[in-house]
Formats: C-alpha cells, sequence, structure tokens
C-alpha cells in the first residue's frame, strides 16, 4: 500500500484547474521534492493531502485513508506562513503540541532548542523571523509521523537558516515515514532528495528517482527543471 496516492486528483477553484487530473504514488522510506514553479499547484496539493481542501473529483489516499480525522496523527504539515501564535512562549507551544499530538516527542524538540540557544519563556512575537521557521520547523519534525508535509521551508529565509532547516529534515528523517518538500528553490534542497515530482500548470510533468534522473540525463535537478520549464515566464518561473 503507497503511503501517499492520488488517484486522477482534480482541484478546481472557479474556472481555473490547480490540479487537473493527476495520479501518484509515493512510498515511506523517502525524501520527495515536489517541485515547480509558483502557481503549479504545490501548496493545493499539500492541503488537499492534510485535508485543508477538498477535491472537485478523484481523491487523495494517505496510509490508504482519505485526509480527516484518521490521518491527522500521521500527517505532520509545515505550512508556508507563520502559524504559531504570537503571545506564547516556547515553553507553551511545547505544551500545546504535547497535548495535542500523541507522536510529539517534548525530549527531542527541548534539546534541538537548547542547541540553538533558545529559551522556553522566548515568546514568540520577540524571535527573529529565522528564529520563528526554525521553531516551526523543530515543532513539525518532533512528531514520530509517518508523512511530513514541508510547503516551501526554505523560502524567504538567509542562508544560515537555509542550512539549518535542511540539516534538521536530514538528521530527523525516519526510513519508516515519507518526507514531501514543496519548494521553487532546486538547487539547495537537491542534495538531500531521493525522488523528484516535476508540477506545471496543476499536472506532473516529471516523476523520477533523483539519482536515476541525474545518471539518464547527465543534468542536474536543476539544470533538468530548467530545461522542463524553459518556456514558462512571470513571476517566480523558470525562463
Amino acid at each position: 500500500m503507497s503511503t501517499f496516492e492520488l488517484k486522477q486528483l482534480t482541484k478546481v477553484y472557479g474556472a481555473f484547474p490547480a490540479l487537473n487530473n493527476i495520479s501518484l504514488k509515493l512510498e515511506k522510506g523517502r525524501i520527495v521534492g515536489l517541485l515547480g514553479p509558483n502557481g503549479s499547484g504545490k501548496t493545493t496539493m499539500i492541503k488537499l493531502a492534510n485535508g485543508l481542501l477538498q477535491p472537485t473529483s478523484g481523491e487523495i489516499l494517505v496510509d490508504g485513508q482519505r485526509p480527516g480525522p484518521a490521518t491527522k496523527g500521521k500527517v505532520a504539515y509545515l505550512p508556508d506562513r507563520d502559524f504559531l501564535p504570537a503571545h506564547m512562549s516556547i515553553r507553551q507551544v511545547i505544551d500545546f503540541y504535547q497535548d495535542f499530538y500523541g507522536d510529539f516527542r517534548r525530549e527531542r524538540a527541548e534539546q534541538m532548542l537548547s542547541n540553538l540557544g533558545l529559551s522556553p519563556e522566548d515568546r514568540i512575537r520577540k524571535l527573529s523571523k529565522g528564529n520563528r521557521e526554525k521553531v516551526e520547523l523543530i515543532m513539525t519534525m518532533s512528531r514520530n509521523a509517518q508523512v511530513y508535509l514541508l510547503d516551501e521551508p526554505i523560502a524567504g529565509v538567509d542562508p544560515a537558516t537555509r542550512d539549518y532547516i535542511l540539516h534538521t529534515i536530514i538528521s530527523n528523517y525516519s526510513e519508516e515515514s515519507l518526507m514531501v518538500i514543496s519548494t521553487h528553490l532546486i538547487a539547495d534542497v537537491e542534495p538531500v532528495l531521493d525522488e523528484i515530482v516535476f508540477l506545471r500548470q496543476g499536472q506532473i510533468a516529471l516523476h523520477a528517482g533523483a539519482d536515476d534522473l541525474r545518471e539518464r540525463t547527465g543534468q542536474s535537478i536543476d539544470q533538468a527543471f530548467r530545461e522542463v520549464f524553459r518556456f514558462q515566464g512571470g513571476d517566480g518561473y523558470v525562463r
């Protein structure tokens, strides 16, 4: 059984198909790059998998189940924007996660936060942008989930924070889980990927193993991405 499966999945906003009749299977033990320009459907797919949106047609399955109450304890989701309540202290955030998620590993979260030199009494509103994003990532990665959905985790952060985020992803990765990283910053995530899915205008342009793609094309994933999307234009699109 696939850990993550799309079956002829379509999501339409008004007259605009964000995802158009796509099918995909992803298995545990893989770090998968969900790669595409802005507006290609990456965030829509992740929100559907997390149960935040409903398909127009087709279905999406997590561990053989449609997203809902039964899958909440299996999916750890990192949105593409700040989500922790600004008035909370880090300790209150940890307490909340421990109460809400049965798979939350408090000791791991506290150790990673201590390594950053962050005090449990620090308020979220007082943290720098980089440290807020680190705390959010730590909370997400401290769960013992079956599927991790990370939406643009390295967008808009400085290089040092970007390196920390990628290091945290790798050091907390489990072969018993599936990790999906959505991004348009291909070169930065390429070293950590086992598998890639290129999304273009709501459809899958390419799905391949990372090593297989490099061997077959003689190109890096970033170069292959630019080749596939060379005719795209507009903000965030590769030309």
